[in-house]
């Protein structure tokens, strides 16, 4: 298992690396003077109204520079901002103004039970109305949507990317039913399957909660295809994040493990229609990833400005690799 902490790239460095080249460090980069976030250390509550009520959801700016600003969309659905921490070690000595934000639903958000809420189109309006109460446009608006958080970056792309100057999709296709071949396909039978035979013998029972169950994922699949460390060697963020995760909504519309999706988003595929996204896009995906590296690469080609990033070495949680990363497109 590889360290986090011993890889000379991470994918936090690589994006650091992408945006600095249109950005220094300003002078102004902890500047505050003007901001009404200050004596909250840059967390906001932004109101959003939904068609089940009105809500509330966190958020939390780091930095200030007006040309560049990135917001981050987590996985899950139902995880955390928490395992993006590691962009606290990067960012700032890019010059990057970047946000932290929990989807409705998840931690320090507002939590409503109403599972008419949990839908990608109901998402992507959240992420238009937080768009607007951080005045973020095209003249410096970067989204970043990592696992589901790329589901959802895509589908605001598609549907508001007049307000972006630039899009990461890191470690999702764009095609659940591939994500899920590949899974059974290629991951599946690299697996001990003794383990994995007990796996789905507690899936086809619905036992989800058996605490074997978890213990089994993690032992033959998550090390290797989630964060490749020991699990008692995983970073503190990461683990406040699976801790926080809301397994309702992520069970929901991803189903109950990483091994494939089995919920609302069992039959989600946007690839034929990436060509409609227009603006930069770099695709990010990891030969150790739940899905294929292979796949992603398509989808930069498939994307008029797109680019494709490969870790050689590493995995989705985050994208780690010991080499310089692979830039193709």
């Amino acid at each position: 298992m590889q360290h986090l902490y011993r890889g000379r790239f991470l994918l936090v460095m690589a994006l650091a690396a992408a945006f600095a080249a249109s950005a220094e460090t300003p002078a102004s980069y902890f500047d505050n003077a003007g901001r009404s976030d200050v004596l909250s250390g840059g967390v906001r509550m932004i109101p959003i109204t939904t068609p089940k009520g009105n809500f509330r959801v966190w958020t939390k700016r780091v930095g200030s520079n007006p040309r560049i600003r990135v917001l981050l969309l987590h996985g899950g659905p139902g995880a955390t901002h928490e395992y993006f921490e590691a962009f606290d070690s990067y960012f700032p000595g890019a010059g990057i103004e970047y946000y932290y934000y929990d989807q409705l639903g998840s931690a320090y958000s507002d939590q409503p039970t109403d599972t008419d809420l949990w839908t990608t189109e109901r998402f992507v309006e959240e992420v238009e109305q937080v768009r607007q109460a951080l005045q973020l446009g095209p003249e410096n608006f970067h989204l970043v949507g990592h696992s589901w958080g790329g589901i959802l970056a895509i589908e605001y792309a598609l549907k508001y990317q007049q307000h972006l100057k630039g899009l990461v999709i890191s470690n999702m296709v764009a095609n659940i039913p591939a994500y899920n071949a590949y899974a059974h396909d290629v991951l599946m039978p690299k697996m001990d399957q003794g383990a994995l035979a007990e796996i789905l013998a507690l899936e086809a029972k619905k036992d989800f909660a058996n605490p074997r169950y978890e213990e089994l994922l993690m032992q033959n699949y998550y090390v290797d295809h989630i964060l490749r460390m020991a699990p008692d060697q995983w970073p503190d963020p990461v683990l406040r994040s699976f801790g926080k995760l809301n397994r309702e909504l992520y069970t929901l519309m991803q189903g109950p493990s990483e091994m494939g999706a089995s919920g609302r988003l069992v039959k989600w595929d946007r690839f034929a229609d990436l060509a409609r996204i227009k603006v930069p896009t770099l695709v990010i995906g990891a030969r150790y990833d739940t899905m294929d590296p292979s796949y992603m690469e398509l989808m930069a080609k498939q994307l008029p400005h797109g680019r494709y990033l490969y870790c050689q070495t590493g995995s989705p949680w985050p994208c780690t690799t010991t080499r310089r990363p692979t830039s193709t497109g």
